[in-house]
């Protein structure tokens, strides 16, 4: 009796043990299932260490990487491929958040319960992007030669329509030696840089919120502003200026002055409320997060206000600020993968988000010129970003027209309305003429 009571609970023990093993095993298959199925050395969906499966799509159904045995192929036009790169990935996989390499177990199609092998689910070895194509071949022929990055995304839906970086590359070649620094980033994402002027609608949206009588408030600018015994200067003696004229005028006097009335705890305050010290999470892909040195000392506060000193913005978190104003204070968060976008985030007040709104149009109209941005009904800032001492200035265009916000940077360009706007003015017509 005694022998078979052990025998009994041996069996249970034994029983238990392979639940609970059985159970472990499920939990990490659910878990690392992707992870597994997509290593290297899985033959079903390799062939010599590459994909050999699998065809990213972009929104309009182009193709723009096919993988099969002889290895992957990329979209027939060399413009196309250049501007998507960044987002596709390359074939050595250099480009960290490409597609090709994060997405791999989509690509090829995994599934929790067929694995790799389901026959079933082979017509779900595709990846559909929101990515434009055609667009994104646009931004890369209006950047030519010139380093720098293009964004437009939605800002009711969330849907990425353009990441385009330079210096590219052509997939199908590869850069080899010849790579520059910066050709494997996704500037749009991964990058933060001196954002000059563009910074003044953060400055703005702060000013607006939180200074009591701000649109009595106004400021005399003679070329030049002494704060703690240092000179703030100016592109010009813009006169006596309200907030409005201090933003169409981008002034620095003005806003520096503004700056140091707010606080730096004020501005502080404001950059995490509008995200730009946050990563923004693109179907898994984390966005760089901006940076920023809000000093006590007075001088370096009025350098910051105007988006010089420590300032580091992130091209998509400044593109979804402008995607906010655009909405009333609202706009969607951006995705790249169709299908796959829900969440919205709220920045600002619908108030300061409509005068704002305002202030930027009469930018266009004013400054810029409706007659360069024809059929956009363009709301519009340029900044010119001071880099080290003896270079030539980035070049920013940010904004909005209808249901599309973009941020644009020139490296070395010189003055942003000048030599950003139009790459952003033939971004925005392509778009149009997609729809």
């Amino acid at each position: 009796m005694k022998k078979l009571e052990g025998r009994a609970l041996m069996c249970i023990a034994l029983a238990a043990a392979l639940i609970i093993g059985l159970g472990i095993f499920i939990g990490k298959l659910v878990i690392h299932g992707d992870d597994w199925a997509t290593f290297y050395a899985n033959t079903h969906v390799y062939n010599q260490g590459r994909l050999a499966v699998g065809t990213v799509y972009d929104r309009n159904g182009e193709i723009l990487l096919e993988n099969d045995e002889d290895g992957p192929h990329y979209n027939d036009d060399v413009g196309v491929r250049k501007g998507t790169v960044h987002v596709v990935g390359d074939k050595d996989l250099n480009i960290s958040t490409g597609v090709n390499s994060f997405f791999r177990s989509d690509i090829i199609g995994y599934n929790l319960i067929t694995g790799t092998n389901g026959s079933i689910f082979l017509d779900n070895r595709t990846l559909k992007l929101t990515i434009d194509g055609e667009v994104s071949k646009v931004a890369s022929e209006a950047l030519g030669s010139r380093n720098g990055l293009v964004g437009v995304y939605n800002w009711k839906t969330g849907e990425i329509i353009c990441m385009t970086s330079n210096p590219t590359l052509d997939p199908e070649v590869g850069a080899g030696e010849n790579a520059e620094s910066g050709t494997y980033i996704n500037k749009v994402l991964s990058a933060a840089d001196t954002p000059g002027s563009i910074f003044k609608l953060v400055t703005t949206k702060a000013a607006l919120e939180n200074i009591a009588g701000i649109d009595d408030w106004s400021f005399t600018c003679t070329g030049s502003h002494v704060i703690d015994g240092e000179k703030i200067t100016c592109t010009a003696a813009h006169g006596r200026q309200n907030i409005y004229g201090a933003l169409s005028n981008s002034c620095n006097c003005a806003y520096a002055s503004l700056a140091v009335e707010l606080g730096s705890d004020v501005m502080e305050k404001t950059v995490e409320q509008l995200g730009l010290t946050s990563s923004y999470d693109i179907n898994g892909i984390k966005s760089k997060a901006g940076s920023f040195t809000f000093d006590t000392y007075n001088y370096n506060l009025g350098w910051a206000g105007i988006g010089q000193f420590e300032d580091q913005v992130n091209p998509l978190s400044m593109m979804v600020y402008m995607g906010a104003i655009a909405g009333g204070g609202e706009a969607a968060k951006p995705y790249l993968l169709q299908g796959t976008g829900e969440d919205t985030v709220s920045m600002l007040d619908s108030n300061t988000a409509a005068k704002i709104k305002e202030m930027m149009r009469n930018n266009v109209v004013s400054n810029y010129g409706d007659g360069n941005y024809p059929g956009l009904e363009l709301h519009a800032k340029s900044g010119t970003a001071e880099g080290a001492k003896g270079t030539v200035p980035d070049a920013w265009f940010c904004g909005f027209s209808g249901d599309y916000a973009f941020i644009v940077c020139v490296e070395n360009g010189g003055y942003g309305s000048y030599v950003a706007g139009p790459v952003a003015n033939k971004v925005l017509q392509a778009l149009n003429s997609a729809q």
